[in-house]
């Protein structure tokens, strides 16, 4: 099997800790590049993972190398022109979420992806989540009924303590951008997708000052299910907190740890998994699963999924949620 080449844009900590040990194990894939603009860290890292090729500037990388997918793990500010000119070079793109700052860039991206016929997938590696995963061949296979609640929230410190993580004008947003693009994610995928109907959204900056760090929010879908979420980097308590809980007409299962009650007539039905394995493990199967799926999508093997019109239906809705933030109302999308 001739190994898929690929090369890393960004080696911060979700690259050194997630995407790199995980490509270096698989057999199908092959790194035959990184880039970042820390010359030092660029060259740690490379040493450690024994990777040739190194560059501070990704536009030569694309003149100079040959691969056929990227990895996109940089600042949210530079996703779209270095998205835009990976696309137009035929590479396939893995882009860490948010695939940028707003639904205009978003929508640039995509354009520039279909134009050139190659695909674009966002990170959304909770979806690979094996727990997550199971609830939605659950939810798929009618054992919970018709689902028409989802609560879903996340407590934690924010992803990165980099400054560019809390300007606006860098990152797009706060907290809804690290987190609660994620949740938003899950809950959708979960619904198969509805369109909503109404978005109520209240924002808190606790510790911050250009972006929130707290946000709640509230949105009606059609025909008649319901998403509440919660995201926040300043309500966590010692650990971090991360909860799901889906409520369907003949059942409601949750998470963590997993859960799946179905009801039969006036009982009961434990459909919960008898091993449920650690969080940690789960989390890190979740991107492990995500760029096995990615590199089978490069290789024509499976379909994109986190796809670019998804991307800018999502971005679409995170604009009306900072708006209804914004305005101290609920909006009608």
């Amino acid at each position: 099997m001739i190994p898929t080449k690929i090369a890393v844009i960004g080696l911060g900590g979700i690259s050194q800790v997630n995407h790199l040990p995980i490509l270096k194990k698989m057999t199908n894939a092959e790194v035959v590049a990184v880039c970042d603009i820390n010359k030092n860290r660029l060259l740690s890292v490379a040493n450690k993972f024994g990777i040739k090729s190194t560059f501070t500037d990704y536009r030569e990388m694309l003149q100079s190398i040959d691969f056929e997918a990227v990895i996109i793990a940089t600042p949210t500010v530079t996703h779209k022109d270095i998205a835009i000119d990976c696309l137009n070079a035929k590479k396939n793109v893995l882009i860490e979420k948010p695939i940028a700052r707003s639904h205009a860039e978003t929508e640039e991206i995509v354009n520039a992806a279909k134009k050139n016929k190659v695909n674009i997938m966002v990170g959304m590696n909770m979806r690979y989540r094996p727990d997550i995963m199971l609830l939605k061949s659950i939810i798929n296979a009618g054992d919970l009924g018709t689902p028409f609640y989802v609560k879903i929230g996340w407590l934690r410190k924010q992803s990165s303590e980099g400054k560019w993580f809390t300007k606006k004008e860098d990152a797009g947003g706060g907290v809804i951008l690290d987190l609660g693009i994620v949740l938003l994610d899950i809950a959708l995928w979960l619904l198969d997708f509805p369109k909503i109907k109404t978005i109520s959204t209240h924002n808190y900056a606790i510790n911050t000052t250009n972006v929130e760090d707290s946000s709640i929010s509230f949105m009606r879908c059609l025909p008649n299910s319901i998403i509440s979420l919660e995201t926040s980097w300043s309500l966590s308590s010692e650990k971090d907190s991360f909860y799901l809980n889906v409520h369907g007409s003949n059942g409601n299962a949750s998470l963590n740890p997993l859960r799946i009650i179905r009801r039969s007539e006036d009982q009961q039905i434990d459909l919960t998994p008898f091993k449920s394995e650690n969080p940690l493990a789960l989390f890190k199967k979740s991107y492990t699963n995500e760029l096995k799926h990615f590199i089978g999508s490069v290789r024509g093997l499976n379909p994109i999924l986190s796809t670019g019109d998804e991307a800018l239906s999502r971005m679409k809705i995170v604009e009306n949620m900072y708006k209804s933030a914004k305005e101290n109302s609920e909006i009608k999308v």
